[in-house]
């Protein structure tokens, strides 16, 4: 289906990709009424793990936020399914979990976190802006550099 999200992501040059399946005992997703909670999701770009370090050490906070932005863009992938491949059923982005792999006393986490939520509100516009958490963690699956959860609301 085309529809303005779709019309919004092929302007801002961004293809989803095919949202990956779980390699564990969960789902990508899970629908409650209204209410889409996405798994997190990791730096997965093309097939392979991009930004894998730790922020504050091997990775840049100019690279940490291009990878919040890759995450978001897993995020909107496995949303696209889940809204059954209408983005233009989505109501709101309701909360983003922003998870930093980062060295002791890095304190930065909010504007790693800048680089997942300024791609939701580019796509998705004032039904884009969300309440957020932004955490240092001592560790990630994989040692990606950031891992991004989310809540959204279909109408």
């Amino acid at each position: 289906m085309s529809g303005k999200v779709d019309a919004r992501l092929k302007e801002l040059g961004i293809e989803l990709p095919t949202p990956p399946a779980p390699v564990a005992s969960y789902v990508p997703y899970v629908i409650s009424g209204k209410q889409v909670y996405i798994s997190g999701q990791v730096t997965m770009e093309d097939g392979a793990l991009k930004y894998v370090g730790i922020v504050g050490k091997d990775i840049s906070l100019d690279d940490a936020k291009a990878a919040a932005r890759i995450c978001a863009i897993n995020l909107l992938a496995q949303l696209k399914a889940a809204a059954g491949g209408d983005l233009d059923t989505v109501a709101r982005c309701v909360k983003l979990g922003v998870f930093v792999n980062c060295v002791p006393g890095f304190d930065k986490q909010p504007e790693v976190a800048n680089g997942a939520s300024d791609l939701i509100v580019e796509v998705l516009g004032d039904k884009g802006r969300h309440a957020r958490s932004a955490v240092g963690a001592g560790s990630l699956p994989r040692n990606v550099a950031v891992e991004v959860d989310a809540v959204f609301e279909l109408a």
